[in-house]
């Protein structure tokens, strides 16, 4: 089975030996960050360093004049990973071996947010999401096309994996955070998700919703779970919440919504890209879902797309409605955790493979190499060793 590790090009560049090291964990494939949003980065074996703190979302690359007079357009990162920091590690890890593949978040940008307020998502009480543009706004729609083709397609790439496209909700990762206080389940997750920047109020008009009475019914179905009641989960949960006939017509304003901005996106980055380019999409398979992995039906998307990139750190169950779909040559990827620090299962990975080979999985995503100890590492590299 075909497996891949996450890195950064901060893991590669300045350090001689990294390249090497990856393609001796067993790897055939190496998924490169070209854009990726703003983090605090562990890099245990680097000679030079020990943290990166990069401090926006940014590209990894020097952008093209595409972006020229444009209001949203990519940041540039800082001296985190300056130049043309993608190229350098992908040559370093081409050189080695591996098949490089870039990787993209795409609607996740928390500068983009701050510097452009009217892009971000707006909860029904009003509040903003900076690190979650809506993917309603046409020009935010074609900020990320645009993006997509750009660090999709990066010189000697074979492919791609597009992270985040699709809605973003109030799950975030933040410094300090303080939201756990109130235990938001799958439902209210949801509600907290619905935008009702202008974009979207027209657009659930057009479901036939007044933008203002849904809001006001968002925030009373919300109550009961701020005052501590337990939220039922799962799509039946919303439905109890806010109602058949409302939560039906806000899905298919999001569905229809998330549907044609991914058939945009891998149509581009398809038109920009040579034959045989692959792309995946990262993805779960409940289409109201949101984040970095968001929601897909899963029949569509493996018609739009070479397959998908799957979230497997609570279990395998995600992968079977990609597998049933029975798509011949579509790409289903494991995506495990491997970093021990970090909640991952390193020393699991030869059981975990198989019930994904189980369920359906063709390839494996091992997350990260970058940020593993060397125990965690040698781990992996034993259990690819035996698949």
């Amino acid at each position: 089975m075909k497996a891949s590790t996450f890195v950064y090009p901060w893991d590669v560049n300045g350090d001689p030996e990294a390249a090497g090291r990856i393609a001796a964990l067993g790897v055939q494939q190496v998924t490169l960050a070209s854009a990726y949003h703003s983090t605090r980065a562990l890099t245990p074996r680097h000679p030079r360093h020990r943290i990166v703190t990069a401090e926006h979302a940014a590209v990894l690359y020097p952008t093209d004049g595409r972006w020229e007079g444009r209001a949203l357009r990519p940041y540039a990162a800082g001296d985190w990973a300056p130049g043309d920091a993608y190229g350098e590690a992908a040559a370093a890890l081409t050189d080695a071996g591996l098949e490089v593949h870039t990787w993209v978040v795409l609607a996740h940008n928390s500068r983009l947010g701050a510097e452009h307020p009217g892009t971000s998502v707006v909860n029904a009480y009003g509040d903003r999401y900076p690190w979650a543009p809506c993917i309603a706004q046409p020009a935010t729609r074609a900020y990320l096309v645009d993006l997509a083709v750009e660090a999709a397609v990066r010189p000697g790439a074979r492919g791609t994996e597009l992270e985040s496209l699709g809605w973003y909700g109030l799950q975030h990762l933040h410094a300090h955070d303080k939201t756990g206080g109130v235990g938001l389940g799958d439902a209210g997750m949801y509600l907290m998700a619905l935008c009702f920047c202008p974009a979207c109020r027209a657009g659930y008009g057009d479901q036939g919703l007044d933008a203002d009475e849904l809001a006001a019914a968002v925030r009373e179905a919300l109550e009961p779970l701020w005052q501590g009641a337990p939220d039922d989960g799962g799509w039946a949960g919303v439905e109890k919440l806010l109602g058949e006939a409302k939560a039906a017509a806000t899905r298919a304003w999001r569905d229809d919504t998330a549907r044609t901005l991914q058939e945009t996106a891998v149509r581009a980055v398809r038109a920009a890209a040579p034959d045989g380019f692959q792309i995946l999409l990262h993805a779960d398979p409940v289409t109201y879902h949101v984040g970095a992995n968001p929601g897909v039906d899963p029949a569509h998307i493996l018609s739009v797309a070479d397959g998908v990139v799957v979230p497997c750190a609570g279990g395998t169950d995600l992968l079977t409605p990609f597998a049933e779909q029975g798509r011949e040559g579509a790409v289903i990827a494991a995506n495990f955790p491997v970093v021990a620090g970090m909640g991952g299962s390193p020393d699991a990975l030869s059981a975990d493979a198989a019930q994904a080979g189980r369920r359906g999985a063709t390839e494996l995503r091992l997350y990260h190499a970058g940020l593993a100890s060397d125990g965690d590492l040698e781990a992996v590299r034993s259990a690819l060793a035996g698949l």
